[in-house]
């Protein structure tokens, strides 16, 4: 295995991170059965081992849980990684596993960074999403706490996550924005409309989540699939047994490319993205070595112009079935 991952900036700024993050969520939520907290620290270890160096948790996964196994795994290592994390969510203070509201007011801020802080093990933190846009609370005021917090060293960059233009625009009159995350893939391109082009002109960079469709586009996923019922998937309207059957068309497109570049769906899913704009980092999860490792090889992958006009065409004539969240979620993005 090269370890030497290319790396890239995001956006403008001065954050250099691996071409590939990895995503920590399913470490320890949403994806069924959590798995054994000594094996994921081995597997965040040796993701820095092959090159990867930007890591993302957020405060509700768990919640609390996956901070706290960032913390232990990668403290001794701190100098070698850069840990994204979020605020905006409104915990129940009963300790349920569920977020009961968006909060994203100044104090509110403030004590997530002081406990995020303590969790990690770190006395800063390198990217600070908030998490969802807080209709209540003006962007102007998130950036201006953010823009403190980065005076007083306890944050180095300022992200937003699943935000609309207008409020990026904002956001970045008052705080530089260093990263917008986002959902974008293969079977997400929403964002090519008007986000794309507002990081573009802003020099933003984009840090899509879910690059791998929540697994589907690895191809390891069908109609016949069953899911954990305490997997987050089942409520999920692209995760119909109905949905699955149509959308493997694109899957097929996928494995078809695979098949040519001696790869697989994943890395070419991958590889697209890394060549739509220097400036993205895809961070797919997941909780095994062979995944990693194939996620990582997804950065060797050469796609010609050739090869990603024709992804481009034929996706973009595949109507993809489902909506990304259930109605009660589908409101939280792009405000």
């Amino acid at each position: 295995m090269d370890k030497k991952i290319q790396k890239r900036k995001l956006g403008n700024s001065n954050l250099e991170v691996s071409a590939i993050g990895l995503g920590c969520m399913g470490m320890s939520f949403a994806y069924g059965t959590v798995p054994d907290k000594k094996e994921m620290i081995s597997l965040l270890r040796k993701a820095v081992e092959r090159g990867v160096n930007f890591f993302d948790t957020a405060e509700v996964y768990g919640p609390f849980t996956n901070e706290e196994l960032l913390g232990d795994a990668l403290a001794p290592i701190r100098n070698q990684v850069v840990i994204a994390t979020k605020f905006g969510f409104e915990l129940d203070p009963n300790g349920g596993p569920k977020w009961i509201g968006l909060n994203s007011r100044p104090e509110h801020i403030r004590q997530v960074a002081e406990a995020s802080l303590k969790r990690l093990k770190t006395d800063v933190i390198d990217l600070f999403y908030q998490h969802r846009v807080d209709p209540n609370v003006p962007i102007e005021d998130v950036a201006g706490t953010v823009k403190d917090l980065i005076k007083e060293g306890k944050v180095k960059h300022f992200g937003l996550s699943e935000a609309g233009a207008q409020t990026i625009r904002q956001a970045h009159a008052v705080q530089e924005v260093t990263a917008l995350q986002s959902e974008y893939s293969l079977w997400w391109r929403e964002l090519e409309i008007e986000i794309i082009p507002t990081l573009d002109e802003l020099g933003i960079g984009l840090v899509p989540f879910s690059p791998l469709g929540r697994g589907f586009l690895t191809g390891k996923i069908d109609d016949k699939t069953t899911f954990d019922s305490t997997d987050f998937r089942t409520t999920l309207p692209r995760f119909t047994v109905e949905a699955r059957k149509t959308n493997q068309v694109l899957v097929d497109l996928l494995t078809k490319i695979a098949l040519q570049k001696n790869s697989t769906p994943a890395q070419i899913a991958l590889a697209w993205l890394l060549a739509q704009k220097p400036w993205i980092v895809p961070i797919p999860g997941t909780r095994k070595l062979e995944r990693l490792d194939e996620n990582i090889g997804a950065t060797a992958i050469e796609l010609t112009a050739e090869d990603i006009r024709e992804i481009g065409n034929t996706t973009s004539k595949i109507t993809i079935q489902g909506t990304r969240y259930p109605e009660n979620n589908a409101k939280l993005v792009n405000r």
